[in-house]
Formats: structure tokens, C-alpha cells, sequence
């Protein structure tokens, strides 16, 4: 079997897409000064006290007194603090490059310009020790602010989001705590669905094969029973208390311009994709897995969708890679498979996982209305890419692979076990169509684009 880790993530049945055991909390001793601007660095402290984030001008004053640790950080070959010092390193770039934006953002409701250049006190480290775990040197959903910034508040209990508290911060408060410890919340799921994947590549006969898709449905059924409990974990009214300082470089020339300059590394600016849940691995593998991937539009949001790959761990890269070529192939894509067979309860229930990752995509798009179109006029989400039409380019794909799969069903088979499936679908599309005539006009109100998910029976 094939083995997928880089000593921090080891991609399998066990962790799936969390990390090997918890993230270390604190840095070690020799980091104290950093380990300090960390811990005074959010607008609201743990002790309920105001941080460097609450007070325009302090960031820059803190990082004037920040030690180079280049030196003792290319040193380390612990996965786990060389993650935890790529945590803390991403934490501060981003805090006092868009510290500027975020006060800006106070005062006019509109983002302003970050810093473009990076003191060599940052830059230096943080680029080292990306380089040595092969990652880009900016805030990322893997080792920064999520799969490796949660803290478990009560050890002997599980991953729900409710236990979990951050070790790096910005805000400091609840909405983002829920906000960012949903992801991870959700991920505690990911091990069954690796375990689906490697089980229906191993399978024997159908019997097996239908097991291990059926796992997949109904582990995706859970995925989104708690993806649902985002509008209790972070209240969408309170994103922008932190949703600025997880803005990336690309994409964003309003806030950035031509890009971010490293100092004492390179003295051309560079640009960088930002946090966004986008870089998560769930979707993407379920998209390989049935089939969904061969519907992706040809066109510039599915190459921003594909650029996004590389932002990922190099082990979760080489995972889903591998299995894309594995079931990209005639021979082994399940749809294939179950037509060959003529296993049409397999396919049934792979309609079932097109549900369930259709589900989550339109849920993830009521998320967009809310927390940012009814938030901001800012036209671009934090990993850079556009946000009307971004999320809608992977709801066409999911409704596209699900029409294709309908139609390898024997219409007698669809009369008996689906016969209003068409009538399902027509409203799945006429909901997105509709949404996109409103978001198309030159002006717009947010609300009737997510009321339509009510009328249409539609809503997350």
C-alpha cells in the first residue's frame, strides 16, 4: 500500500485528512518572543483584554522588536514544531500585512490597502521554514489556520467544534473560533471517507464495491449534518471581524497591488492565494471518487479550482492525484464499473453521494450570500477568486455528472425507484439559473438571491 505523509499528515483510514496526533499548542522556549507576539496578537485576548490587533499602529511597533530566529528555525527537523513555527510565521505575516486594511475597514466599511513589504525579521524565517516543509510561504488551511491550529479543551473528548479552541488567532472571538473549528469538526469525518475510497479500489466483486460507496453516502450524510451548524458556530453578521487577515495576495491588487515584497529574500513582490475553505480535501476527492471531475467547465474558475491544488500538503496532493488517475481510467471509474456489471443499485447509490456532495456545494453557496454578499460589496473571496460565480462553476459540474448518471439508468428501472428525479433536478437547476439572473443584473439585492432557496424548497 501506498503511503501518503510528510510527518505531520499521513493521509489514510485512520486520520484521513487530520493530522497524525494534535498540533503542538506552544512553541519551544527558544521561540519565547514569538511564541509572545502570538499570544498578545488577537483583538481580544483569552483574558479578555484588548491585543495588539485592537490598537492601529501596534503590530508594527511589536514587529520592530521581533529577534530573526532564521538561524535556529533552519535547525529544526521536528515536523510538528516546524509546522507550529509555519503557523505562527503565517499568523504574523498576515496580521501586520492587512493590520493596515482591517482599520481601514473600521472606519469605512471598505478594505484598505495592506503593507508591501515584509520585514526580514518575518520573511526570512517564515520563507525558511516553508521551504523546508515544501509549502508557500503565506497563511494556508492546512498548516496554519486550520487542520493545524486547533487545541482540544477537554483532551479526553472528540473533535467537535465546540471542544476545540485555536492556538493562533485574530479576532480572538467565538464567531471566529466557530468559524474555523467547523472545518476541522467536520474533517473528523474524512477517515471514513479514505476508507471508502480505499476499500472500493480494493473491492472484489459489486458486493463490495456498493459497500464501499455506500459508506461514502453515508459518511457524507454526517459531513453535512455538521457543516450545517456553521449559522450556530460563527454568526454570518460577524465574519468581517476577521475574515481581512485571511485575504491572500492574488487576486486581491485592490488590497495588495503588485504583490507582497520578502524582505532580505527576494526583491521582486510576490502573490499567493489565501486561506479559504477551498483548499480543504473532502469535495475534491469525493469529486474524483464519483466522477464529478470529468464535468468540470473548461474555463478560467475551474483553473483557479485546479491552481488551488497546489497549495495543499505535497502528501495530499500525491493522495488525490493518484487516485484521480485511478479512477479518471475507463476500467476503473465506478460508473464504468457498476454499467459493465449492470449493477444499478451501485449507481443508485452513487446518485445518492451526488446528493449528498450537491447538498454540501449548495450549502456552502447559501454560506457565500450570507456571511460575505450580505456582508460586503467586496466582489472577491479570501483565496482570490470571484464570488459570484465561483462556487455556481462547481454546483453546474455536480448537476452536469448527476444528469449523465441518471441517464445511464434503464428508464423502467427509473419509473419504479426514482420516477420524480427529473422533476428534483429541474428545481436544482432552476434554482441556480434564477440566482444567476439576479446576480447578473447591475444591481442586486442579496436577500432575494437566498430567499430563492426557501421558495424553492432549497434551503441548508
Amino acid at each position: 500500500m501506498k503511503k501518503f505523509t510528510d510527518g505531520f499528515f499521513d493521509i489514510n483510514a485512520k486520520n484521513g485528512f487530520l493530522p497524525k496526533k494534535d498540533p503542538i499548542v506552544y512553541l519551544p522556549n527558544r521561540y519565547q518572543l514569538l511564541q509572545e507576539l502570538i499570544d498578545d496578537l488577537p483583538i481580544l485576548k483569552s483574558n479578555k483584554t484588548g491585543g495588539i490587533l485592537s490598537i492601529d499602529g501596534e503590530i508594527e511597533k511589536r514587529i520592530s522588536d521581533l529577534p530573526d530566529y532564521t538561524k535556529k528555525v533552519l535547525k529544526e527537523t521536528n515536523p510538528f514544531i516546524l509546522q507550529a513555527l509555519f503557523r505562527s510565521y503565517a499568523f504574523i505575516s498576515s496580521a501586520y500585512t492587512l493590520a493596515p486594511a482591517h482599520f481601514h475597514f473600521l472606519k469605512t466599511g471598505k478594505y484598505g490597502k495592506a503593507h508591501r513589504l515584509l520585514p526580514q525579521q518575518i520573511a526570512k524565517p517564515f520563507v525558511a521554514v516553508s521551504k523546508i516543509i515544501d509549502v508557500y510561504p503565506w497563511l494556508d488551511y492546512h498548516y496554519a489556520y486550520s487542520l493545524g491550529n486547533y487545541v482540544k479543551l477537554n483532551p479526553s473528548r472528540g473533535f467537535n467544534w465546540e471542544n476545540l479552541g485555536m492556538a493562533a488567532k485574530f479576532s480572538g472571538m467565538q464567531d471566529e473560533r466557530g468559524f474555523i473549528m467547523l472545518h476541522v469538526d467536520i474533517n473528523q469525518h474524512s477517515p471514513s471517507l479514505v476508507k471508502a475510497v480505499l476499500n472500493t479500489r480494493n473491492s472484489k466483486n459489486m458486493k463490495q464495491l456498493n459497500k464501499g460507496i455506500e459508506l461514502a453516502v453515508n459518511t457524507m450524510k454526517n459531513v453535512n449534518q455538521r457543516r450545517k451548524l456553521m449559522w450556530e458556530a460563527s454568526r454570518w453578521k460577524h465574519y468581517n471581524d476577521f475574515r481581512v487577515f485571511i485575504m491572500g495576495i492574488l487576486g486581491n491588487e485592490e488590497i495588495f497591488g503588485e504583490g507582497l515584497v520578502y524582505e532580505g529574500v527576494s526583491k521582486e513582490p510576490k502573490k499567493y492565494r489565501g486561506q479559504t475553505g477551498a483548499q480543504d480535501n473532502i469535495i475534491p476527492l469525493m469529486d474524483i471518487f464519483s466522477g464529478i471531475i470529468n464535468h468540470y467547465p473548461k474555463n478560467e474558475l475551474t483553473h483557479y479550482l485546479k491552481d488551488l491544488r497546489s497549495y495543499r500538503p505535497k502528501c495530499i496532493q500525491r493522495f488525490l492525484e493518484d487516485n484521480r488517475l485511478f479512477f479518471s481510467s475507463k476500467k476503473n471509474s465506478l460508473l464504468s464499473r457498476l454499467k459493465k456489471n449492470n449493477n444499478y443499485d451501485g449507481i443508485l447509490l452513487l446518485l445518492d453521494l451526488h446528493e449528498e456532495i450537491y447538498n454540501f456545494r449548495n450549502g456552502h453557496w447559501q454560506f457565500v450570500q450570507k456571511y460575505i454578499m450580505q456582508n460586503t460589496v467586496y466582489p472577491k473571496a479570501t483565496g482570490g477568486t470571484p464570488i459570484i460565480s465561483w462556487i455556481p462553476n462547481q454546483i453546474i459540474a455536480v448537476l452536469n455528472s448527476m444528469y449523465h448518471h441518471y441517464k445511464s439508468l434503464p428508464s423502467q428501472l427509473i419509473n419504479k425507484k426514482i420516477p420524480d428525479w427529473k422533476k428534483d433536478f429541474d428545481i436544482k437547476t432552476q434554482l441556480l439559473e434564477n440566482q444567476l439572473k439576479i446576480l447578473n443584473q447591475e444591481s442586486f439585492k442579496v436577500n432575494e438571491v437566498y430567499d430563492l432557496n426557501k421558495k424553492m424548497n432549497l434551503q441548508d
